[in-house]
């Protein structure tokens, strides 16, 4: 496909709307007028790309009605592609050979605060001790608050051998010891009896993997840190 083949499905689907259509008026592909309407321009390209969204910011000094058109993204990224041109106040276009589907108006974005996403992440930064992930890393684990909790749990059954809840709790100060043991979420805890943990072979191998993160929530400077 051509970036030409999207001009007439494109001038087609406004024409039916009562616009007149022109292309390349000026540094636009598309202009549509309609009466005293500001004017509604379109910027076109084969495929979404960060070239095709600079002009379409560059295209919104002219008009509130910038539409950026383009042909089908890869379904994955269709909605993210459209959430950013939504948060630019830019309107979408997606062309389909003649079809012509319009996924987004270019209106003022207004943002919805997710609260509960806000807690979960200060709630996260708060629990988790020191700063044990270098940004932008993706190789190896991330050390959550909740795998720190679990290496406490680990670190101690590795010391006293199989244990109750109650005594893990209490020996590591992990509120929710009881939940990490019976999710047993990275396999690392291995039930003996009702209400009694070991490690399990994977636990055992966590250990070494995470012996300096361990080191560091076990250390004595581990509780100011926290």
């Amino acid at each position: 496909m051509a970036e030409t083949d999207l001009y007439r499905p494109i001038k087609l689907f406004l024409e039916r709307q009562g616009y007149a259509v022109k292309g390349e008026v000026r540094d636009c592909d598309i202009v549509a007028v309609r009466g005293d309407e500001a004017p509604v321009i379109v910027e076109m390209k084969t495929g979404f790309s960060l070239p095709l969204l600079l002009q379409g910011v560059d295209r919104q000094a002219m008009s509130d009605a910038v539409y950026l058109a383009f042909g089908p993204p890869k379904r994955r990224q269709q909605s993210d592609i459209v959430k950013l041109c939504k948060r630019l106040g830019l309107g979408v276009l997606v062309v389909t050979g003649d079809f012509v589907e319009p996924l987004a108006d270019p209106l003022p974005y207004q943002p919805r605060r997710n609260t509960r996403r806000t807690t979960l992440l200060l709630k996260e930064f708060a629990h988790r001790v020191g700063d044990p992930n270098i940004g932008g890393s993706t190789r190896r684990p991330r050390m959550t608050a909740y795998r720190q909790d679990a290496l406490r749990i680990a670190g101690l059954l590795a010391r006293e051998g199989a244990s109750r809840v109650a005594q893990l709790r209490e020996g590591t100060g992990v509120g929710r010891a009881a939940a990490i043991l019976q999710d047993d979420v990275y396999g690392w805890f291995q039930r003996e009896s009702r209400g009694i943990y070991a490690l399990s072979p994977k636990g055992l191998g966590a250990l070494e993997q995470f012996a300096e993160a361990l080191a560091a929530l076990v250390g004595p400077d581990a509780a100011r840190r926290e």
